[in-house]
């Protein structure tokens, strides 16, 4: 487990609140999608048509449906839900994405699957807690493909309470009983979302995206891939730019699976209490039922590079609030 107080008890300086472009951002419409006035707008494949392999149906009321079961067991059981605003399949996957108060928010497919979880020995500035060893996801889950905004906070919420203001940059400063607040609102405003946090596990399996690297770009990476302090590279690299803030949640790129800044901008609260790895094989992970605080993964704009890597665990009070601290929706077993 790594802790921010060994890079010493920094203060932080207030800011600008300079507002970062998103180069290469994509508005995911999927071509050749229909649009229904009845639906308010929203668009939607054709019912009944099939979408890269999925059997796409209208939504029913509270129920997600699909003309028949998926042929391929990795994906999703039901596509879409009657919450989807927005539905596909592109590059990277199927996806789906909901809207509340005009603001979005997509979501990705993560496939099930079997994965090496932690870091090997040789793993350059591993930790002791990071003992690697296999993991077993049975069932697959949707993870939003980025951190969530301060635009969607705030329209849950009704405040913002991030350091670093901007729509589009990831809320932080928030401690996890208060994303357990937000997560209850959210699913009452939306009905069958059922969103949540990611198990740590999941995080890690998402993070990867089949990598078994330091990082999901390879062995090294640079501040144009990853917002973090560029002052301390990661062994072999060079030092590079330290923003000393967050960016935008689409400003730098996504993984293999469309999942845009795993590593670096801010931490994302896990599910889990925090406690030790076992030495075995374990199917669907949950973590301890209590422990010495709840998982932060991903590293943040505040981080070493070391400290942003796949397999890299961090330890937090469930009430500390943090201007480097955020989160990232889940859905799924």
């Amino acid at each position: 487990m790594h802790s921010h107080a060994e890079r010493g008890n920094e203060t932080h300086a207030e800011r600008g609140n300079e507002t970062h472009a998103e180069p290469g951002s994509k508005t995911h419409a999927e071509p050749g999608t229909k649009t229904h006035a009845e639906a308010g707008g929203a668009t939607y494949a054709e019912p009944g048509s099939a979408v890269g392999g999925l059997a796409v149906g209208r939504p029913l009321a509270g129920v997600g449906v699909m003309s028949g079961p998926p042929a391929d067991p990795r994906l999703p059981p039901v596509f879409p839900f009657d919450w989807a605003a927005e539905w596909g399949e592109d590059q990277y996957g199927p996806w789906v994405a909901f809207r509340l108060k005009g603001v979005r928010q997509g979501l990705r497919w993560v496939p099930p699957g079997r994965f090496l979880m932690g870091s090997p020995a040789q793993e350059p500035e591993r930790w002791d807690d990071e003992r690697e060893h296999w993991v077993t996801l049975t069932h697959g889950f949707w993870l939003a493909d980025t951190a969530c905004t301060q635009a969607l906070w705030q329209a849950v919420m009704g405040a913002n309470p991030s350091r670093f203001q901007g729509a589009e940059r990831p809320v932080e400063t928030v401690d996890w009983d208060q994303v357990q607040q937000f997560i209850g609102q959210l699913n009452a405003a939306l009905p069958g979302l059922d969103a949540g946090l990611p198990t740590e596990a999941q995080w890690e399996h998402a993070c990867r995206a089949g990598t078994r690297t330091p990082f999901w770009f390879g062995d090294q990476i640079t501040p144009e891939q990853v917002n973090y302090d560029g002052n301390h590279p990661y062994p072999g690299g060079a030092k590079g730019q330290y923003r000393e803030q967050t960016v935008e949640v689409k400003a730098l790129p996504c993984n293999a699976w469309g999942l845009y800044q795993m590593h670096g901008n801010v931490l994302e609260w896990s599910r889990d209490w925090y406690g030790d790895y076992p030495a075995d094989a374990v199917d669907d992970p949950a973590g301890p039922e209590a422990g010495r605080g709840r998982v932060a993964r991903g590293g943040g704009w505040f981080d070493l590079a070391r400290d942003c890597r796949s397999a890299q665990r961090n330890r937090w009070e469930p009430a500390d609030r943090l201007g480097w601290l955020g989160f990232r929706l889940a859905r799924g077993p």
